[in-house]
């Protein structure tokens, strides 16, 4: 059983945001550092798997959908995605390997929480919607059949930090690392003597946005960068995109 766990998701191959965050002491210091997918899909790929690999067995990667799709375009499949055609190209065959062999979902056991389950969208599905106001009912088919000892959930996927009880079940999204829907910077969670806290890391937008356009070779890294990095959509724009994807119009 661990004492604290770094929670973060979504780095979508941003890297100097990444290592702000790994930076933190909080983070630094911690028995664990859960990354819950989508590890990756955009502009500096290889160097991200390379720094998230050398945090060695302190690193607990869980599978996201857009690793998945990584693994598929380096084995000849294709994408909808510009950026996860590009990443997919530039992984190295141990990166492919790496990626295709995540779990999801993944148990670890906390002290002051008990089992804790890591996924990506949902304990059942890395790609299925849930969200801060998603209604009960609908939590509750995400977590059928979960052991009734889990009583916190990590998830990430909507880009979108929150932590919310459900139905006696703590539920925490970190927020993205790579492509944050709201506030730009580095955005974690840390869980630590059984409580829950949300964390940020601010960052030098301009250095980090100057940095991924300068060390990647994605042709549109600057139009990239200024659509997610700076942060362009708010929550206010991703929830009702969302939101249709998690069952609310369809009772």
């Amino acid at each position: 059983m661990v004492e604290s766990v770094a929670v973060l998701s979504d780095v979508h191959g941003v890297l100097p945001v990444l290592e702000a965050v790994l930076a933190e002491p909080d983070v630094a210091g911690a028995d664990l550092v859960v990354v819950c997918g989508d590890h990756a899909a955009g502009p500096m790929p290889v160097e991200t798997l390379d720094a998230l690999s050398a945090l060695g067995e302190r690193a607990v990667l869980v599978r996201g959908n857009a690793d998945r799709e990584l693994v598929d375009v380096a084995r000849g499949g294709t994408s909808e995605h510009p950026e996860s055609q590009w990443a997919g190209s530039q992984l190295r065959p141990d990166q492919v390997d790496l990626l295709a062999g995540l779990p999801h979902p993944v148990t670890v056991d906390v002290d002051g929480f008990g089992p804790v389950l890591a996924c990506h969208g949902s304990p059942r599905d890395d790609d299925e919607v849930v969200l801060v106001d998603t209604r009960l009912e609908r939590w509750a088919e995400a977590f059928s059949g979960l052991p009734d000892d889990v009583r916190t959930v990590l998830c990430g996927h909507t880009h979108m930090p929150f932590a919310r009880l459900v139905d006696r079940r703590w539920v925490v999204n970190p927020g993205s690392i790579g492509m944050p829907y709201g506030r730009p910077g580095g955005a974690w969670a840390l869980l630590r003597g059984g409580q829950v806290s949300l964390r940020h890391t601010e960052v030098d937008l301009d250095a980090v946005c100057a940095r991924v356009v300068a060390e990647s070779g994605y042709d549109d890294r600057r139009a990239w960068v200024d659509e997610y990095l700076r942060g362009r959509y708010s929550d206010a724009d991703a929830l009702p995109v969302f939101a249709p994807r998690d069952g609310r119009l369809h009772p």
